[in-house]
């Protein structure tokens, strides 16, 4: 689903008068998640808790989107400000912000976004961790919709409420029932902005993984091995993280750190082929031919779908035996 955010904050404020009144008593609504953490509060989540250091940046009409990112961003250490977003996320034509545009930013300054999934709890969890969250509302009036994007900052189980840095209030809070009744529309969207290395604490891992790898395209070497490194923390049998980093290093030229990202994923996934053919390929490069081929040889004993990758290493492992050899 692609959202489109349409921003303007005298309808803004119209339409959340409108909901106000769909609070009262005697009006339905489904607020099926905020029911639940009034019957039973998640475990080990605090009480109460405040993102602290996140600045706030009075938004401009249309520009929720770089305002919103740019909060987020900015407590996760960049320097920047909702005008230096402008130019990546705000799409003149649409007069808003994709998702997608969310997400892809904050990438190329060398930090790692992850949408979270669509459960408040997370959304709480993360704050209680120091994490902004950046949540995608809906003001709007069926059949109309007016796209919001807020910061949620913080929360209180005693009050029921959250406080997000939203439009030009520094601390607007609101029940979470209002929170869900207005995020649901998005599909409870919202993401995470952190530098790399420090991972979300509701990370899922295989979604996580796709999170860093889609950073580390963009991102710099420094960056990328980081936030794999992060990962590995976090989730030390991960094969595709031990592989992302290691070609982040061999990128790099550094084929003793790429060698040791294979070797220490390999203590943990002794067959796994990956790790093995890349393990073959660096030692390869390095000279050490002889063992490189013993090491794909022991891959090629279960190739899986990686058959022919290993037939093309060995190839080359025995290509540069047959020239050594010639010398």
């Amino acid at each position: 689903m692609v959202q489109l955010i349409r921003a303007r904050f005298a309808n803004a404020r119209l339409a959340a008068g409108v909901f106000i009144c769909a609070l009262l008593p005697g009006c339905a609504l489904v607020i099926p998640q905020t029911s639940q953490l009034h019957d039973t509060w998640p475990e080990g989540l605090a009480q109460h808790a405040e993102v602290e250091g996140v600045p706030f940046f009075p938004q401009e009409e249309l520009l929720c989107g770089p305002t919103a990112l740019a909060t987020a961003l900015a407590a996760a250490g960049a320097h920047v400000t909702p005008g230096d977003l402008v130019a990546s996320v705000y799409l003149p034509g649409r007069r808003g912000a994709l998702q997608v545009e969310m997400l892809a930013a904050p990438r190329t300054r060398g930090f790692v976004s992850y949408r979270l999934e669509p459960r408040l709890e997370d959304v709480l969890r993360e704050i209680a961790a120091g994490n902004a969250v950046v949540v995608l509302q809906d003001f709007g009036v069926w059949p109309f919709h007016l796209w919001h994007y807020a910061v949620a900052v913080g929360f209180d189980r005693d009050r029921g409420m959250v406080v997000m840095r939203s439009g030009t209030h520094e601390r607007q809070a609101a029940p979470f029932g209002a929170l869900e009744y207005t995020w649901k529309e998005s599909g409870y969207w919202s993401m995470v902005v952190l530098p790399p290395g420090r991972v979300p604490v509701t990370a899922n891992e295989a979604r996580y993984l796709e999170a860093v790898a889609a950073a580390a395209r963009v991102s710099g070497a420094k960056a990328a091995a980081l936030a794999y490194e992060g990962l590995l923390e976090r989730w030390p049998a991960d094969v595709g993280a031990a592989v992302g980093l290691a070609n982040v290093r061999y990128g790099s030229g550094d084929l003793a750190g790429a060698e040791k990202a294979l070797r220490s994923g390999l203590e943990r996934s002794p067959s796994a082929t990956p790790l093995l053919n890349n393990l073959a390929q660096v030692l390869s490069d390095e000279g050490r031919n002889d063992e490189a081929l013993r090491t794909i040889d022991a891959a090629q004993r279960a190739p899986g779908p990686f058959a022919a990758e290993l037939a093309k290493t060995r190839d080359t492992i025995l290509e540069r035996m047959g020239k050594a050899a010639a010398k």
